[in-house]
């Protein structure tokens, strides 16, 4: 297969790390006969610096015109520290997801085993949760009408769903949930919201079509304390967006850490794959960001085309750098091992043949790991 992917570093870590997931996906492409040829392009507080545009339209063009695209992360002090800025990175994201057409967020939740521990969740609280969060992307009160009175003392934000936006992220979770455990949660605020309520009626409509699928409702709140509580009761969350915001970046704590999880964009024609953390600006240049989430959306590019046993190599690959702890920093506070080190391990293990083996002792105290 041949795949043209636009490459959106962005800002603070998301150089370094989407670096990593491109490797990783060059050592599938060496093993399995693909050619992924990669365009990388600006976007962000980056892009805003050399152009004024945290979405240029050159980079528009490039992410309209090629299979898929891999991004960063975006963000910067400068921005985040001013709330008067007319012109923001983030401004740039919501555009892509518009212009794309990016209509559902796809978050998978699934603890390592071996990293139980390192969750500030009990081990018996999280052990054996696995769900996936859907997260409609492109209506709700981040696109909604936006005012502020000429004093600046009163704004506010237009919360706004039609029944065609509820409706086509609620098939791709119920589909979805009938790959896994059938059943769908779906989280709103129906006891006070309106757009709730319209959620909760397009939603039973949708479920018909499932019969084999178990549909229940949490308000947000009480869903925001059970995934804490008892995630494990979990198979598909589905909600809109701000909810689904909030509330997959509090489930990755079930993982231990924000720079495990991936999530994958998609729309009618056009995906997208990233690693949910932010650009991390602290640690830019410092190789010590965590590359594995990145690398994990690599994977599931992988699996949106169908390259089904080429993913799971990546996950193994994965699973192996987690198991030998060649990890970055948050998830071991002694580690020898950098964001560039993490990647080439996990590359080397894809590229890896059978009368390769691993030298664990070499390993654990930071040398050449393949023999």
């Amino acid at each position: 297969m041949n795949l043209k992917i636009a490459v959106l570093p962005g800002d603070g870590i998301g150089p370094e790390v989407t670096l990593q997931a491109k490797k990783a996906l060059h050592a599938i492409g060496v093993v399995y006969d693909h050619e992924f040829v990669f365009e990388d392009a600006l976007m962000g507080a980056v892009a805003i610096d050399k152009t004024g545009n945290p979405l240029p339209e050159q980079t528009l063009n490039l992410c309209l015109n090629t299979d898929a695209v891999l991004f960063g992360a975006i963000g910067d002090p400068k921005y985040d520290n001013n709330p008067s800025a007319k012109v923001r990175p983030e401004q740039g994201l919501l555009k892509l997801r518009k212009e794309l057409g990016l209509f559902a967020n796809i978050r998978p939740i699934k603890p390592y085993n071996s990293l139980l521990d390192s969750s500030p969740l009990k081990r018996e609280i999280i052990e054996g949760a696995d769900f996936t969060i859907f997260r409609e992307l492109t209506g709700g009160v981040y696109f909604g009408e936006k005012k502020l009175n000429d004093a600046g003392t009163i704004a506010s934000d237009l919360c706004e769903y039609s029944e065609e936006e509820i409706t086509r992220i609620t098939h791709l979770a119920f589909k979805a949930a009938q790959n896994r455990r059938k059943k769908v949660t779906m989280v709103d605020k129906a006891n006070v919201l309106e757009t709730s309520r319209l959620w909760r009626k397009v939603v039973k409509k949708v479920s018909e079509n499932y019969p084999d699928v178990l549909l229940d409702f949490l308000f947000v709140d009480n869903a925001a304390m059970q995934i804490i509580l008892n995630p494990k009761q979990f198979d598909v969350i589905l909600t809109e967006n701000l909810f689904g915001d909030i509330l997959s970046d509090e489930a990755s704590v079930i993982t231990g850490s924000i720079g495990l999880l991936a999530s994958a964009s998609l729309g009618n024609k056009n995906a997208l794959f990233e690693p949910i953390h932010g650009s991390y600006p602290q640690a830019k240049g410092k190789n010590i960001a965590n590359p594995i989430a990145s690398i994990l959306s690599a994977a599931m590019l992988l699996e949106h085309f169908g390259l089904h046993k080429e993913a799971k190599k990546v996950y193994e690959a994965v699973e192996k750098a987690i198991e030998y702890n060649v990890v970055t920093i948050d998830l071991k506070a002694d580690s020898k091992f950098g964001t560039n080190e993490v990647g080439d391990f996990i590359s080397n293990v894809i590229l890896s043949k059978d009368d390769l083996y691993f030298k664990s002792d070499n390993v654990q105290i930071g040398q050449s790991t393949i023999v």
